[in-house]
């Protein structure tokens, strides 16, 4: 592919990662790393993939069909509906927190353990929101949230989990292969959270039905650890950093240590050095920006539109299809989001995402009571957040060196949930002081700085690469 075939610069897989990319040059691609003799390399990624696939559909089941009664669940137990969105805040703010510690566990022992730790933790968080179900305790119940967002720091974390050992050009796919997992889940767990609850509370009659759905997950996310602790081996970022090394540091086995790899004991596999990485790439920074403000302007409109449809005469029939619309639009196309990153770059990606992001708010913002143009926005608004979230964690994990990846990548989720999360909350303050058109202009003009780095960062392609390296 012609994204490969750049001059002049050395790419952060490359035996000399230190290198730093200037504005002009084209965005950092990695060389391929040689192969140790005796690894089956498209072998060991397709059985990875499908692994991390696996562990997604359970993963994204888990957290869906835990959500689907968070609010109805913290306003029983609250007594308040004005209490009952703190629930799913709750559940985004311990994502945001918990990327950081798994990010640095991965740095030091590999996906593995990370991925393996988050689903735990999650399985726990489901625990206690039953346990504080049963007690009647909101503040354990905001506690138990919290720790349950674990699950979807680790669903974030396994986009990045399948790039690891995917060819450069075709990093945007992998990452777009596992995101589409997240579809079956999104769809089928809101599905099941009715009898999920009905099947727990016919155990006991202390469990209410709104917290069966967190007792089921709790079980799915055992599972999908168990699937990621049997079946994740070798490890794919021990792995790719034995393989960057060459054949001579893969002799003791690709999984053999944490600390293997051509940055070992170069780089401080920390947080700091992620937060480094990321200030000293301006490709990186564009990433950081897309991902996070693409996330943001989605969640924020997102949260908002139900209201919107309610205003405007919609029946919940109505409002449900336009979200599975928006959910549809989100995960269903990220193979061919990925795909398009790959043979067109990750600028027209993240660009193309901007422009749907901006179109849906406008259509969204405008609409009225007209609510085929809502739904109409609401899709397109999913696939605006594809392109940024896509387009975004390519893009990060070309311009990182190898053994910052982790770091950078937990900042990312960080950003991207903490800046969500205060979106919504700011959404619902907008509405009611300036109306709903109001923040979807507000949420567009988010945009703003991603299109400003896009400019200053726009590679300069030698002739003959194509018209978009990234």
């Amino acid at each position: 592919m012609k994204d490969t075939e750049q001059t002049g610069t050395a790419g952060p897989d490359a035996p000399s990662p230190a290198a730093t990319v200037s504005p002009a040059a084209a965005e950092p691609r990695p060389a391929r790393a040689s192969v140790p003799a005796g690894v089956d390399l498209a072998a060991l990624r397709r059985r990875t993939t499908a692994v991390l696939v696996a562990s997604q559909i359970l993963g994204g089941f888990g957290v869906a069909t835990g959500i689907a009664l968070a609010a109805l669940l913290a306003a029983d137990v609250s007594g308040s509906e004005g209490l009952s969105g703190l629930a799913l805040t709750a559940s985004v703010l311990g994502t945001a927190v918990l990327s950081l510690p798994l990010a640095a566990l991965m740095s030091r022992r590999g996906r593995r353990p990370g991925l393996m730790l988050g689903y735990l933790l999650g399985a726990a968080g489901g625990l206690v929101v039953v346990a504080a179900a049963v007690l009647g305790n909101f503040p354990l119940l905001l506690l138990g949230m919290a720790v349950f967002g674990a699950s979807s720091a680790a669903n974030l974390q396994t986009r990045f989990a399948a790039a690891d050992l995917a060819a450069p050009e075709q990093r945007a796919r992998a990452i777009a292969a596992v995101m589409w997992a997240t579809t079956l889940g999104a769809v089928l767990g809101p599905n099941i959270a009715a009898p999920a609850g009905r099947s727990v509370s016919a155990l006991s009659e202390r469990i209410p039905e709104t917290a069966g759905p967190f007792l089921w997950a709790a079980v799915i996310f055992l599972l999908a650890g168990l699937t990621v602790g049997v079946l994740l081996r070798p490890d794919p970022l021990l792995t790719a950093r034995a393989l960057a090394a060459g054949p001579a540091a893969a002799d003791g086995g690709p999984d053999s240590g944490p600390d293997r790899g051509p940055d070992s004991g170069a780089h401080e596999r920390s947080l700091r050095a992620g937060l480094a990485a990321i200030s000293a790439s301006p490709q990186a920074r564009l990433a950081l920006a897309a991902v996070a403000l693409s996330h943001t302007v989605m969640v924020a409109i997102m949260v908002m539109t139900p209201l919107d449809l309610d205003h405007h005469g919609a029946d919940i029939q109505l409002i449900g299809l336009v979200i599975s619309g928006h959910i549809t639009g989100m995960y269903a196309f990220s193979p061919l989001v990925g795909w398009v990153a790959d043979r067109l770059g990750r600028y027209s990606v993240v660009l193309g995402g901007v422009g749907l992001l901006a179109l849906a708010a406008l259509l969204a913002g405008t609409a009225g009571g007209n609510h085929a143009q809502t739904a109409v926005g609401l899709f397109l608004l999913g696939l605006g957040w594809s392109g940024g979230l896509v387009g975004g964690s390519a893009l990060l994990t070309d311009s990182v060196p190898p053994g910052d990846r982790p770091a950078a990548q937990g900042l990312s989720d960080l950003a991207m949930n903490a800046s969500a999360g205060a979106g919504g909350a700011l959404a619902g303050l907008v509405v009611s002081v300036a109306g709903y058109g109001w923040l979807t202009a507000l949420a567009a003009a988010l945009l703003v700085p991603v299109v400003l780095l896009a400019v200053v960062t726009a590679p300069h392609p030698a002739k003959g690469t194509g018209p978009d390296p990234g």
